[in-house]
Parts: structure tokens; sequence; C-alpha cells
């Protein structure tokens, strides 16, 4: 079985190749997500999330991963065409070879006003 780091390093790799069907692979279907913008509690409810980032998303730069036991962390910069560069960190849990779990952690204010207009 491959580590909780190769897990979410697959993950990583799939989502930001829009390679949704082999993201969605490696998360539990009870997923839990928490970010600054949505909280959500299904894989296919955060595969919809990404699935309507990625149309904005230009380019993603990994920095780094820390791995300790079953917690892995990502820190990447996230090129989107509303936002040139965001930096964004995110936790995952892996239980039983998939993700259990993940948190962002990014500066949402500058997104917000794409948020805004979507609800107006």
């Amino acid at each position: 079985m491959a580590s909780p780091a190769e897990i979410v390093e697959q993950y990583f790799d799939a989502w930001t190749s829009k390679d949704f069907e082999t993201a969605r692979s490696l998360l539990h279907d009870d997923l839990s997500f928490r970010g600054p913008i949505e909280t959500l509690d299904s894989a296919d409810a955060l595969m919809e999330s990404i699935k309507g980032l990625a149309q904005i998303v230009t380019g993603v730069e990994r920095r780094g991963l820390l791995a300790q036991g079953d917690q892995v962390a990502v820190i990447y910069d996230l090129h989107t065409v509303p936002i040139p560069t965001a930096a964004v960190a995110e936790w995952y849990t892996v239980r039983d070879g998939k993700i259990a779990s993940m948190q962002a952690f990014f500066d949402a204010r500058p997104f917000a006003a794409m948020f805004e207009q979507q609800q107006a």
C-alpha cells in the first residue's frame, strides 16, 4: 500500500492535471473538507468544487510536502486568472489508503469579489 505522502502526492498531481477520476478515487466517500470559503462533507461535493476551481487555474507550483504518520501537509502557489498567485497550505489526514479529511489555509480576501459576483 502507498504511504500517506504518496497518496496525497497522487491526489495533488491528479487534481492539478484535471484527472478528476483519479483524484476522486483517492478520497473517502465521507471526506471532510474545511477551508476559508467553504465547508464540505463528501468527496463528491469536494470534486464539484475542484472542477469549478480548475476552470480558473492557470498553474500550480508545489513548494513542499511534509508528512508525519497519516498527516500530510502540502504547500503550493496557486495561479488563477483573477488572482495571479495565492499561497496555499493544505493539511490532509489519510485513513486506510485514502484521504479522509482536508483543511485548506489561504488568504481568501482576494477571491471574495469573485464569490460576491456569483451571488448577485
